[in-house]
């Protein structure tokens, strides 16, 4: 298992932007599906966005599609998220995942190792 860390979270204001980054290992960038999951108070683990190791996408359509989107730089061994038009619906702590076998990238269960995660808090 690898060591993921997080980073980017922070306090902003309803319709504005942030870059998330999750900095890993290069054999976990390269080979395994990276996925973007958050916990808001109160609530289950939600997934939010996947990048396979052929670059193929996936998003929660229905929280995200449209305002985030997930991409990953082999050279730098990083996966980011970018997230505009923030809502403070947003609001939560955002996990990076590792997944060493693609196909099941909605389930928190397909992930071998987490970081720490990172706060984002958006006010209206």
């Amino acid at each position: 298992q690898g060591q993921l860390v997080e980073s980017g979270g922070g306090s902003v204001q309803a319709g504005e932007s942030l870059r998330l980054s999750c900095t890993t290992s290069p054999r976990i960038t390269a080979w395994y599906t990276m996925g973007w999951f958050r916990r808001a108070p109160g609530k289950e683990r939600e997934f939010g966005a996947a990048i396979s190791r052929s670059d193929t996408t996936a998003y929660n359509v229905e929280s995200v599609k449209g305002r985030f989107t997930i991409s990953k730089d082999n050279r730098k061994n990083t996966v980011y998220l970018q997230m505009n038009n923030l809502k403070p619906d947003d609001t939560a702590v955002y996990y990076c995942g590792a997944a060493q076998r693609g196909g099941a990238e909605r389930i928190p269960g397909s992930y071998e190792s987490w970081g720490r995660g990172t706060q984002v808090t958006v006010s209206s």
